[in-house]
């Protein structure tokens, strides 16, 4: 074995230099594509066409050409004489594409996560266009994503995101639903019982980190109706991606297995995993099977076997052994014996097997700074047969580090958002400029682009942005391309919506910094005296952006588009104020000086009822809806009650003691008024306590007591939320900006060449 796998690595990399030249991988990734008939995946499209513009869709037509260009994906859009609209492309995926550009660039429409905006001109416009899109792969999905975005969804809402999926040319997308349905089967192949699987599972809003070896058990056990559900919908979602041409990307075995393999397989070589962000022996260390054991090709092949023939196969399969979880040795010909023996697992059920790697382990563990062993894992396997996420290529791209992983192709990712958290934040300059740059550097093996969040439903606009990079052979004008996506989302063309958009441009959304992104904002995290507090634009940009924002109501209020983004604007002005705010409190903490930590209290706790009033507004920001959710997917009111705790627990302290406390916190209507301001108010009266009777602050002593009268409780508390806004957005925004931009409660501004904030 050992000799084998310096011969494979030595092969590999002999032929690095020929395979990199122009990335082309058709010897081993030519056989990676749609499997629905040209008529299928036409009839596809003409339905999603049907579903957006049920009048008008007869002013299109569609056809579906393989050969229409090569290789590559291409949409060719001509308007013929009768007025006719024809939309022929390579695939499904690619006719969807090229009807979204042209709803896009000829009748400036808009379809986003949050709105549509569809209003056709009454005669459509001409067109003769053609355009190839650059890359094999436009990929979507973190492997996160399914848990806290997509965990209660239903078909009806699965359906409308693949239709969003394919109008933005995504062609290779995680589907990973039902997948512990198939493993019960395997696991009960290799003798566990029903106690052994159900000590294992966790609940549906945790399965993620169950997949990745993270935690067992927490939030769980999965019921047969869970089950039965989960088969249902991923039957709908891979047929429908099928249909449109998609690749989906099904789970292959990794090597985390439940305790109970110890017990049965006491002479297997497994280790114990480490307790991953301090969970408790109770939830956490399942066990990491050796790949080069007999017993993990044994597992792997079954558990594939079952899963190809319960859903079919499209050849490409995510298996992410290390995410988190650090190999026991760093001994070079180990690691590429792991390689091939998870691979080998692969191709024994499906010979033509392609590895979905996410790249996050190589940025996110030391381990994985010695180079050498990243080429040994990688180069274990056959050049091509294996294909790298770089996870988050906009902050912290691994494919120049790693010698454009040493021959592997790569996808250059977006990963963005961590947690599925609130906070505008995006980084035009680079997601304009570095696709680019890394498809043309020399020898380069990216063969794709991809966008990786952990959650969706924020931020859409770097988003759409992103997804250009698919076609984009040169950067876009960004301050031309932020009016005209003001022109697209609110439906014509406003000065002051467009000054809005050009501020958020050049500050909010241009970070091009190292420091890591993860909700850091006052009013989310659970109160302390050391809330590291930091941002990267003017606080005068933001609130000049949101006031010319608000002067365009008059003219586009009544866009639904407009109103959220309105919310959202207020609510990172009314979260901005809370960081100075906080600081001003903190720093008369500090200097025992009463009077002034009373006022910037008072002041502070203010911002809670104006955040719940801003947020109540639009339907995109209540936690009803979450909620209400979850308990749909129930088949019963016992497991409702599950569903929900998992519900509430993922968004506040994620874990039974707070383990992950606040990461996916929400800035929703329901979570402001009761979790964000109550343990705000607990913590500043503490604080008002020790200063008043001169005692010492005691952290313990005030995080125990929030999590015992607000945290804990709140996740077991069963008050319902609405589920349907109330208030006049435009109204309470005005109302919200006439006081905060008042003599009264405007007392900072911020000193961008500094990052500090100033009293004026």
């Amino acid at each position: 074995m050992k000799h084998l796998a310096y011969l494979v690595i030595a092969i590999n990399l002999i032929n690095i230099s020929s395979t990199n030249a122009g990335a082309d991988f058709s010897s081993t990734l030519g056989h990676i594509k749609p499997k629905g008939s040209s008529e299928t995946q036409a009839d596809a499209v003409r339905e999603l066409i049907q579903r957006l513009l049920p009048d008008q869709a007869t002013l299109f037509s569609i056809t579906v050409e393989p050969n229409l260009n090569g290789a590559k994906d291409t949409f060719h859009i001509e308007k013929t004489s009768d007025n006719i609209v024809q939309i022929s492309a390579t695939t499904g995926v690619a006719a969807a594409a090229g009807f979204n550009y042209y709803l896009k660039y000829f009748c400036n429409c808009h379809v986003s996560w949050e709105a549509s905006q569809l209003n056709l001109p009454e005669e459509l416009p001409d067109v003769n266009i053609t355009v190839t899109l650059n890359d094999k792969f436009r990929y979507y999905q973190n492997v996160c994503t399914t848990s806290y975005s997509f965990v209660w969804w239903d078909w009806t809402q699965w359906e409308k995101h693949i239709d969003w999926m394919v109008l933005n040319g995504f062609n290779l997308v995680l589907a990973f639903n039902g997948q512990e349905a198939i493993w019960e089967r395997v696991y009960k192949k290799f003798d566990l019982t029903d106690d052994d699987i159900n000590e294992h599972f966790t609940g549906p809003a945790f399965l993620s980190w169950l997949r990745m070896g993270n935690i067992r058990g927490w939030g769980g056990p999965l019921s047969p109706a869970w089950h039965q559900r989960s088969l249902t919908l991923q039957k709908q979602i891979l047929q429908r991606l099928r249909d449109f041409g998609v690749i989906p990307v099904l789970p292959a075995f990794a090597g985390h297995l439940p305790r109970a393999f110890k017990r049965l397989y006491p002479d297997a070589n497994m280790v114990e995993i480490g307790s991953w962000n301090n969970f408790n022996s109770t939830y956490c260390c399942p066990y990491f099977l050796d790949p080069t054991e007999d017993l993990f090709n044994q597992i792997g092949s079954t558990f594939l076997s079952e899963l190809i023939a319960e859903f079919g196969t499209d050849h490409v399969y995510n298996c992410d052994s290390f995410n988190e979880n650090t190999p026991s040795t760093g001994d070079l010909t180990y690691l590429a014996n792991v390689g091939q023996a998870i691979y080998k697992a692969m191709t024994d059920s499906d010979p033509d097997a392609i590895w979905l790697l996410q790249g996050w382990m190589f940025y996110f563990d030391t381990y994985w700074n010695d180079t050498e062993r990243v080429k040994s894992l990688l180069t274990s396997i056959p050049l091509g047969k294996m294909i790298v996420l770089d996870l988050q290529s906009e902050q912290w791209p691994q494919y120049d580090r790693l010698k454009e992983y040493f021959g592997q192709p790569f996808i250059w990712c977006m990963l963005h958002d961590f947690g599925g958290t609130l906070g505008m934040f995006g980084s035009s300059t680079i997601v304009n400029d570095s696709p680019i740059k890394a498809r043309n550097m020399e020898n380069s093996t990216m063969i794709g682009t991809g966008l990786t969040p952990e959650g969706i439903n924020q931020n859409y606009v770097i988003y759409e942005l992103m997804t250009e990079s698919a076609w984009r052979e040169t950067p876009a004008n960004l301050t031309t391309w932020f009016d005209d996506y003001s022109m697209r989302r609110y439906g014509l063309s406003d000065e002051n919506a467009k000054q809005a958009w050009r501020i958020l441009q050049g500050s909010v959304y241009d970070y091009q910094g190292l420091t890591k992104m993860r909700g850091k904002y006052a009013v989310t995290k659970s109160p302390s005296l050391k809330i590291s507090i930091w941002t990267w634009y003017s606080t005068n940009d933001l609130l000049n952006s949101w006031t010319s924002l608000l002067e365009a109501a008059d003219n586009i209020g009544n866009n639904s588009g407009y109103l959220h983004d309105l919310v959202d604007i207020t609510r990172q002005v009314l979260q901005v104020n809370g960081d100075l705010y906080y600081k001003e409190i903190i720093k008369a903490f500090q200097n025992k000086d009463i009077e002034n930590f009373e006022n910037n209290s008072k002041t502070f706790l203010e911002i809670f009822p104006d955040l719940e009033a801003i947020l109540s507004t639009n339907r995109d920001f209540l936690l009803g809806p979450w909620l209400e959710s979850a308990k749909s997917a129930a088949n019963d009111s016992t497991e409702a009650k599950q569903f929900e705790y998992n519900a509430r627990n993922q968004i506040t302290l994620w874990g039974p003691r707070g383990e992950i406390l606040d990461y996916a916190n929400k800035q929703w209507a329901g979570v402001v008024s009761n979790f964000f301001a109550p343990r705000w108010q607990l913590f500043i009266n503490y604080m008002n306590e020790t200063l008043l009777n001169g005692e010492a602050f005691n952290q313990t002593f005030i995080s125990d007591k929030m999590f015992r009268e607000v945290e804990e409780p709140f996740t077991f508390d069963r008050s319902e939320f609405p589920v349907e806004p109330f208030g006049d957005t435009v109204e309470v925004a005005r109302e919200i900006h006439k006081k905060w931009l008042s003599d009264d409660y405007r007392k900072f501004k911020f000193v961008a060449r500094h990052k500090k904030y100033k009293i004026v």
